[in-house]
């Protein structure tokens, strides 16, 4: 994982070598960006709202029972946007188009379709992953925003249908514990997600070799990679921002 990791850093400083050289093209982008963000938008916001709901459902009735209704607005509301739609909503992507990302690759590394664009005398991670990256980076934390907007409605709904809660006293609490802080740690994490699912997955890709069974394999260890990256990452922005 350690060299994997020294790879993924390699490509990286590769993929802005080729951004700042004037070579992305806009259209690759928005393309990426689709398949990414724009295709995995209905999975992300029914992620969102059940999660929203199952915690509504935990806490509505021990928070009612002990007098404390009025906070559950403000615990949804907290939880869903420093962690629940950021983390969530990335793993579906990963999951979704993080798989694609790398199959799409490791497809075109067995079949030398890679070996074409060198060829050419055109960086390969810097053809292939600078969009990805660019259009993860960009876009999920958009769903993310939409994400959370879904999940707060959703926590609310619920908990009107279980305890009786009004939106108003909902709302006011939301409000009340939302903190503009906490809406731009969440489009960090969003943004460090994306380029991380992006990056390791077609990182993952571009070191297949072999055949159909090969790219198979590669495509399942980028899903647990890529998992594994962004919750070390999410540890390590909740260590920076809400500890030190």
């Amino acid at each position: 994982m350690i060299r994997f990791l020294g790879v993924c850093i390699q490509n990286f400083i590769e993929c802005i070598k080729y951004l700042i050289g004037g070579n992305l093209r806009f259209k690759s982008v928005i393309s990426q960006a689709a398949m990414i963000s724009y295709d995995s938008l209905p999975i992300s916001l029914i992620i969102a709202f059940i999660s929203a709901a199952v915690i509504a459902i935990q806490v509505s009735k021990e928070f009612l029972m002990t007098g404390a209704e009025a906070y559950i607005g403000g615990t949804i509301t907290l939880v869903m946007i420093r962690e629940i739609a950021p983390g969530f909503v990335a793993l579906a992507i990963g999951a979704r188009a993080g798989t694609a990302i790398s199959a799409e690759i490791a497809n075109m590394q067995v079949t030398s379709q890679v070996d074409a664009i060198k060829t050419l005398r055109i960086s390969p991670i810097g053809y292939y992953f600078t969009p990805r990256i660019v259009a993860a980076a960009v876009t999920v934390p958009m769903v993310v925003i939409i994400a959370e907007f879904i999940g707060i409605l959703g926590g609310m709904y619920v908990a009107n249908q279980t305890i009786g809660l009004h939106p108003a006293r909902y709302m006011a609490s939301a409000w009340a514990w939302m903190k503009t802080k906490d809406i731009y740690i969440s489009l960090l994490k969003a943004c460090v997600f994306g380029a991380l699912i992006a990056l390791v997955c077609a990182s993952k890709g571009y070191e297949t070799k072999g055949g159909a069974k090969e790219v198979g394999t590669s495509t399942t260890r980028a899903a647990i990679l890529s998992t594994i990256f962004m919750l070390v990452a999410d540890f390590l922005i909740n260590l920076l921002f809400y500890i030190a």
